[in-house]
C-alpha cells in the first residue's frame, strides 16, 4: 500500500510526520510525497484548506495500518544531530524531490548505517549535501544582499527590505536579522513569505511583490559611499563579482549604482597603491582591535579588512577561523584555498572535505573543533593551461610572520587543550623554522611554547590529496586519522 503525505514546511512538522512511518518501517519506496506548497495552491484554487496536523494524523494512522508492527517499535527512535541539521537546511530547497531523499537517508541511516552520512560518493547523501549547499549559499547571499529601507508609518520608524531568494530560506535567515538589528523595527519581504520583527517578537507572513517595498530612501548616498570606501581596485574581478554577487540582486543595492564607476577607475588606483610601495606592510598587528578586552567576534571583524601583507591584493576575502569559541581542540592548516577564498570559511573544499570524513573516523565531531590557517588570505598563481582556475602558491615566510598576530590572538581566546598542526607551514608559524612534519608528526608534544596546550603535528588533507598513489593514499589518510585520534586522547 503507497502512503500519501504532505510534506511539512519546516523541520518539527516533517520530523513529526516522517516519525511514524520510520517506525513503522515503512519503506521509501511505499510513500508518495507532496510538496505543501504546490498543494497550497491547488487547495486554495479549489476552496479547500488543510493543516499540517491533519497531514500528520494521516500519515501515523495510514503507516500503523500499512504495518502492524507499529504498535511494537520504540517511541525513543531519534534523528542523528548532523542529519537533523541538515534537515532543517534541505526543508527550505523547492526541489520537490526534497522529502524522498530526506526520507530515504533518514531511513537508511536509522535502519541501516548510522554511519551513512560519512560517504559522499552516496547518491543519496550526495543528494542532500548538494541541497543543503545551495540552501546555505543562498542564506548567506540574503544576509549579504538585504539592503533596509526607512520608511515613516503611524506607529513611528520602521525599515523595510525585499529580496528574492532561490529558496524558502526567511525562516533560517530571519533570526539572525533579528538578533543583528534587534533595535529596530523592520519586516524583510520576500516572494516566499515575509519576516516582521517589532522590537520584542519575530513573526512571519504570506509572501509580498517588491512593488510593496519602498524604492529610495535618505540611506541610500551612505551606502554608496561606505561601498566606494571599502572597494578594492586590485581585488577586482568582474567575473567573480556577478558570480558572488550577481546582477539580479543589483536592482535592491543601492552600492550597484557606482559599481561600474569604480571599475572603470580600478586600474588607475592600483598603479597608485603600487607607486606607494608595498614594502611598507605592516603586518597584522596595525589592524589588531584597539580595545583593552578583545573578543573572537571582534577580532573576525578586524581581519576582514585587514592589509598587513600584499596577499590582500588577490584574495578574494579574508578567511578567518571558525568553530566554538571554548573548543578544546584547534586544527590549525596553511592558508585558504580556492574555494575557501570565495566562500570565506576554511576548510570548505576537496582538503576540508577529506578532513571533515578523518575526523569522523577518528570519532571527533568536527562541529565541536574549531578550524584555521597560519595564513588567511589565499595565495594563488593563474594555471598557464586553464585561464581562469587559479593554482595554490604556498606562502612566503614574511607573509607567514605578517598573519602570525591572527592566529596568536585565536589561540589565546579559544584557549584549546590540544592543537593538530595540519603541514609544515602551520607548524613552522608556531614553533618556528626548525619544524619538521617528518620528525614531529604522530606523536604528543606538550614542552612547547604554546603549552598548556598538547600538539600534535600531521600533514595537511591536500597533501593526500596530491599523491597519485591509491596504496599511498591509503596509508597517508589512515595515519592521518590515527593522528587526530591521537590528539583526542589530550583531551581525555
Amino acid at each position: 500500500m503507497t502512503v500519501t503525505v504532505t510534506g511539512g514546511r519546516t523541520y518539527d512538522e516533517w520530523r513529526a510526520l516522517a516519525r511514524p512511518l520510520l517506525q513503522a518501517r515503512v519503506a521509501p519506496s511505499e510513500i508518495r510525497w507532496v510538496d505543501p506548497y504546490e498543494q497550497q495552491l491547488t487547495l486554495a484554487a479549489s476552496g479547500v484548506t488543510a493543516t499540517a496536523e491533519s497531514h500528520q494524523h494521516c500519515a501515523a494512522a495510514n503507516a500503523a495500518q500499512g504495518n502492524p508492527a507499529a504498535s511494537r517499535v520504540s517511541s525513543s527512535m531519534t534523528i542523528p544531530r548532523q542529519l537533523s541539521r541538515l534537515a532543517e537546511l534541505v526543508l527550505c530547497h523547492r526541489d520537490s524531490s526534497r522529502f524522498d531523499v530526506l526520507y530515504r537517508v533518514t531511513h537508511r541511516v536509522l535502519d541501516v548505517r548510522r554511519n551513512l552520512l560519512t560517504d559522499a560518493a552516496d547518491a543519496d547523501v550526495h543528494k542532500l549535501l548538494m541541497l543543503t549547499k545551495a540552501v546555505s549559499r543562498d542564506a548567506h547571499k540574503m544576509k549579504a544582499f538585504v539592503r533596509f529601507r526607512r520608511v515613516e508609518a503611524e506607529d513611528g520608524e520602521r525599515y523595510i527590505a525585499w529580496h528574492r531568494p532561490d529558496h524558502r530560506v526567511l525562516p533560517i535567515v530571519g533570526p539572525f536579522f533579528a538578533r543583528r538589528f534587534g533595535v529596530m523595527r523592520w519586516t524583510v519581504m520576500t516572494p516566499f513569505g515575509t519576516a516582521d520583527w517589532n522590537g520584542e517578537s519575530l513573526t512571519y507572513g504570506p509572501p509580498a511583490a517588491s512593488s510593496e517595498s519602498p524604492t529610495a530612501d535618505s540611506l541610500e548616498d551612505l551606502w554608496r559611499t561606505y561601498y566606494s570606501n571599502i572597494f578594492n581596485p586590485a581585488r577586482a574581478n568582474v567575473r567573480a563579482m556577478q558570480r558572488e554577487m550577481p546582477v539580479r540582486f543589483w536592482s535592491t543595492l543601492p552600492e550597484a549604482d557606482v559599481i561600474e564607476s569604480l571599475l572603470k577607475g580600478a586600474p588607475t588606483r592600483v598603479d597608485t597603491m603600487i607607486a606607494a610601495g608595498s614594502d611598507q606592510e605592516t603586518g597584522a598587528a596595525a589592524y589588531l582591535p584597539r580595545t583593552p578586552v578583545i573578543t573572537l567576534p571582534q577580532l573576525r571583524t578586524a581581519a576582514a579588512v585587514c592589509q598587513g601583507c600584499d596577499l590582500y591584493c588577490r584574495a578574494t576575502q579574508t578567511v578567518f577561523g571558525e568553530g566554538p569559541e571554548t573548543a578544546p581542540l584547534m586544527l590549525v592548516g596553511e592558508q585558504p584555498g580556492d574555494q575557501e577564498d570565495l566562500q570565506g570559511r576554511p576548510f570548505v573544499g576537496p582538503a576540508g572535505e577529506l578532513l571533515s570524513r578523518a575526523l569522523a573516523d577518528a570519532h571527533i565531531d568536527r562541529d565541536a573543533v574549531y578550524v584555521t590557517n597560519a595564513v588567511k588570505h589565499f595565495r594563488w598563481e593563474p594555471d598557464p593551461n586553464r585561464g581562469l582556475r587559479r593554482i595554490h602558491s604556498k606562502p612566503s615566510a614574511r607573509q607567514v610572520r605578517a598573519c602570525r598576530p591572527w592566529l596568536d590572538h585565536e589561540i589565546a581566546l579559544v584557549r584549546p587543550r590540544a592543537i593538530v598542526l595540519l603541514g609544515a607551514t602551520a607548524g613552522q608559524s608556531l614553533l618556528g623554522t626548525q619544524f619538521r612534519v617528518s620528525t614531529m608528526r604522530s606523536r604528543l608534544l606538550t614542552n612547547t611554547p604554546l603549552a598548556p596546550a598538547t600538539l600534535v603535528a600531521t600533514i595537511h588533507p591536500s597533501a593526500i590529496l596530491r599523491t597519485n598513489d591509491r596504496a599511498l593514499q591509503a596509508r597517508e589518510y589512515a595515519a592521518l586519522v590515527e593522528d587526530l585520534r591521537l590528539a583526542a586522547t589530550a583531551l581525555l
